[in-house]
């Protein structure tokens, strides 16, 4: 208990701390712990992930709601094995693992909801509006979006793919890994050019 309460104080980034992310409904219904095996490496790239992509979009859209962050590979793989909506482990898109990999090979990402742009989206706001938007300012490696409040799983590697899919329609691929952007850039802007102005964080 005591690991785990200081594994929840570790603090990622300006705006978030590991406990942000060690919830999961999987693990507290069934009643499986949700611990790294690696815990250095789980807060590293965790660490990466945070700075990254996520404080950037909290200063700029507001606070932003985990839907589902780090898992345990313990706890992705029960919930791949009963149809919980958790890809199996070594799938190459995974990446709510975060300490699985080394150098190249980690990565580490979340399913979050920006309320902000959820409210656009009831309303009937085109979610490749925010995907150009992602596009533009973050250097993500994967993003794909969920009918559901917008969600989207958005993820960090050292080398990013750069990749967009959804399952809202149009579903599928918006833009394959190292494709070029499929719509010009004045075009993309066009699309989000009423969103706040993008905050990054400035870190020494």
């Amino acid at each position: 208990m005591r690991g785990l309460e200081e594994l929840g104080r570790v603090r990622l980034s300006k705006h978030f701390y590991f406990r942000d992310f060690l919830y999961s409904e999987i693990g507290s219904f069934h009643r499986i712990p949700n611990l790294p095996d690696d815990p250095d490496l789980a807060i590293e790239t965790g660490r990466a992930f945070c700075e990254t992509l996520l404080d950037p979009l909290e200063e700029t859209f507001g606070r932003i709601a985990v839907r589902s962050g780090y898992r345990s590979a313990a706890l992705n793989r029960f919930g791949n094995e009963n149809g919980l909506n958790c890809a199996r482990n070594d799938h190459p898109l995974e990446c709510h693992i975060w300490d699985r990999g080394r150098g190249a090979d980690r990565v580490a990402g979340a399913s979050i909801v920006i309320p902000w742009f959820a409210d656009r989206y009831a309303q009937g706001r085109d979610w490749r509006d925010l995907a150009w938007w992602l596009y533009d300012h973050l250097p993500f490696s994967e993003v794909w979006f969920f009918p559901r409040l917008c969600a989207f799983n958005i993820a960090w590697r050292p080398l990013p793919l750069r990749r967009i899919d959804s399952y809202i329609a149009p579903r599928g691929t918006l833009l394959h890994a190292g494709e070029a952007a499929g719509e010009r850039a004045a075009e993309r802007r066009a699309r989000h050019g009423d969103f706040p102005p993008f905050r990054g964080v400035a870190y020494p």
